[in-house]
């Protein structure tokens, strides 16, 4: 796969830049190029959320897909780069270790990169018009220009943060379903019945003669009566009385978070208005 070219970066600058599955590795902040050849060479990209790193990306099988810009390299390896400084150049040396981490190779005859020209020199030359140490006729050529840190194009980024707030489900407390077994008095009235003794005494009459008389006139007898009650028999049995289980229903609150964010403002410095307060 060839290099993109300089006129391809130039809209690479600010695109999110991700591995082969799609997955975000950075922010791309500004473009290398080889000082020799002045083809792009590598991308300087912003990785991380909340904690930033500055890590140097190869651009030599990088690609265009849709907004973002793909690399064959995944976060590990990318993260994992050897730190650089991104003062505007990169050594020989700085390149040569950044080439073994990506499993690259590298020459010994290559050049330095750098920002793209316009963007790092110190020095005033005759193609200097201005005075302020930038080449003016490769100026609107280049990728971007700012005096103060890497190429951008001729506008200025602000930036500001915002909060990210989410939930995770934690443990809270466990609730147990314990059966045991209580003893209390029961009591209950029951009706008896009891067979008792009661003496009768009838007349004799022509009714009952027969039998008064049929036995001897006179003797001595005995008659008995088996008498009969009822007594109280308690049996108990288990009856089932109900179903108790255990369920746990959502509630919903509202908790506030509070924490503190940066922004970014942007003022613009009239040079010339403050030249003519000094004449002042």
């Amino acid at each position: 796969m060839a290099a993109p070219s300089i006129e391809t970066v130039q809209s690479w600058q600010g695109r999110a830049m991700v591995d082969p599955a799609g997955d975000k590795l950075g922010t791309i902040d500004a473009i290398y190029l080889d000082d020799e050849t002045g083809q792009p060479e590598w991308a300087l990209v912003y990785t991380g959320l909340f904690t930033a790193k500055i890590v140097f990306v190869p651009l030599a099988q990088a690609q265009a897909t849709g907004d973002s810009v793909q690399v064959p390299y995944d976060k590990d390896q990318v993260t994992s780069a050897p730190t650089m400084r991104a003062d505007g150049s990169l050594s020989q040396d700085d390149e040569a270790k950044l080439y073994r981490h990506y499993g690259l190779d590298y020459s010994e005859h290559r050049s330095d990169s750098g920002l793209p020209a316009g963007t790092a020199g110190q020095g005033i030359d005759s193609r200097d018009r201005d005075g302020d140490g930038v080449d003016d006729d490769v100026q609107d050529s280049a990728v971007g220009r700012d005096t103060s840190g890497p190429t951008t194009d001729q506008a200025m980024t602000r930036s500001e943060e915002e909060l990210q707030v989410g939930t995770q489900t934690r443990e809270a407390g466990r609730v147990r379903l314990r059966k045991y077994v209580t003893t209390e008095t029961q009591q209950v009235t029951v009706p008896v019945q009891r067979e008792e003794v009661r003496v009768e005494r009838e007349p004799i009459t022509d009714a009952n003669l027969d039998d008064a008389t049929s036995g001897p006139e006179i003797s001595e007898e005995e008659h008995e009566v088996t008498l009969r009650e009822e007594q109280v028999v308690v049996e108990k049995r288990a009856v089932p009385k109900e179903r108790v289980r255990l369920d746990t229903e959502t509630i919903t609150d509202e908790r506030q978070v509070s924490e503190e964010v940066r922004k970014e403002q942007i003022q613009v410095d009239d040079q010339d208005q403050l030249g003519r307060q000094d004449q002042r």
